[in-house]
């Protein structure tokens, strides 16, 4: 279902005042493209039904990944390829969540905060197992968003519950597949490992925060485990392409403002609204485009792709799993808004000049779908 309020709603409302905001030229660029999604300046295509003949145009999607519109069908391939790489094992759900006393350091060198984030989580968890003498594994998905927009960066990890042993055999982290790790202990790790690893990265820009860095306990925090390895992947899913906030949650815009919806944690997630100038809202939601090319969902481990090639299979077949090859993906075929039966086929494609005579001058509903 549509929404009737948009992030580039917003875009339009500014104009050019927008580079008026302080804002770097990649977030331009980013917000330039989100604007342009779906409307004439991208070009479209006509689809044909396959069943009235009713002809329809689109404008095309932008498929930016920071864009509201344009996230469904990748989420869903992500979870289909996920899905033939499962182990019949205990799975956990663990958050690595960076103080706020990172965030300054975080708006101007990103590239720096993040891969350190992710640097750090994995030798934390590599640590823990090889104490244990297995490999672990791990899919880390980063997120810079609260719930109001506002800077929070952290890590989505699935972990498997265990790890690959010097015999290559599966071996569990605790015999009853309840708990992972200790994660009092694991937060001091990692704090630990992203404070060393920020300092030789950036000495001077650690040493302004330092004394933060160290007055407060870090958080991690780790879920009970899934019921089952399919309901990790679907759950995993509803992280892997969600952007700072869906168009769903902008309730209004007028002529100054933005108000959205966000839950409160500190009341047990009530659902709130607040209230933002267009610029401040553009500005919060600008702090989360990621750097150019920044990869933000990583594998790591017996999950790497490297090991995923060469020894995943041999993993499944010791635990007795059914190795799934990957479905042939079918073209998606969307249905025609006009009998709501048929499937509409492309038969046309247009620029920003807009689509051809023949369609501008047709009825538009007289003319087949050739098959």
């Amino acid at each position: 279902m549509q929404s009737k309020f948009e992030v580039a709603d917003v875009l339009r409302k500014i104009g050019s005042k927008i580079e008026n905001y302080g804002l770097n030229t990649w977030q331009l660029r980013t917000l330039s493209t989100i604007k342009k999604c779906r409307t004439a300046e991208l070009g479209g295509h006509i689809d044909a039904c396959d069943g009235c003949g009713n002809l329809t145009m689109s404008y095309n999607s932008c498929r930016n990944r920071h864009c509201p519109k344009c996230q469904g069908n990748k989420r869903e391939d992500w979870i289909q390829a996920r899905s033939t790489e499962l182990l019949p094992v205990p799975y956990f759900h663990v958050v690595f969540t960076l103080p706020d006393s990172v965030n300054s350091l975080a708006i101007y060198q990103p590239k720096i905060v993040y891969d350190t984030l992710f640097e750090a989580t994995w030798e934390t968890l590599k640590t823990f197992g090889k104490a244990k003498e297995m490999q672990m594994g791990m899919i880390a998905v980063l997120h810079t968003w609260g719930q109001q927009l506002s800077l929070h960066p952290h890590l989505h990890c699935i972990v498997p519950g265990g790890g690959v042993n010097k015999n290559g055999l599966w071996q569990n982290s605790r015999t009853d597949g309840k708990f992972l790790f200790p994660v009092k202990a694991l937060s001091k790790v990692f704090r630990a490992k992203f404070c060393e690893k920020l300092k030789k990265k950036n000495p001077i820009g650690y040493e302004q925060i330092r004394q933060e860095l160290w007055q407060k306990p870090w958080v991690v925090f780790a879920k009970k485990p899934f019921g089952s390895p399919k309901s990790v992947v679907e759950y995993l899913g509803r992280y892997t392409h969600k952007i700072a906030i869906s168009n769903h949650r902008i309730k209004n815009i007028d002529e100054q403002n933005v108000t959205f919806t966000y839950k409160d944690y500190r009341v047990a997630g009530v659902k709130k609204q607040m209230t933002l100038t267009h610029q401040e809202f553009i500005r919060r939601f600008a702090l989360h485009i990621l750097p150019k090319r920044f990869v933000k969902i990583r594998y790591y481990g017996f999950l790497s792709s490297t090991w995923k090639r060469q020894k995943l299979k041999v993993l499944q077949e010791k635990l007795n799993v059914k190795v799934l090859e990957k479905a042939e993906r079918k073209p998606f075929l969307p249905k025609c808004p006009s009998c709501k039966t048929g499937n509409l086929h492309r038969i046309a494609v247009f620029d920003q000049r807009g689509p051809p005579a023949w369609y501008l001058g047709s009825s538009q509903n007289t003319i087949a779908c050739k098959s």
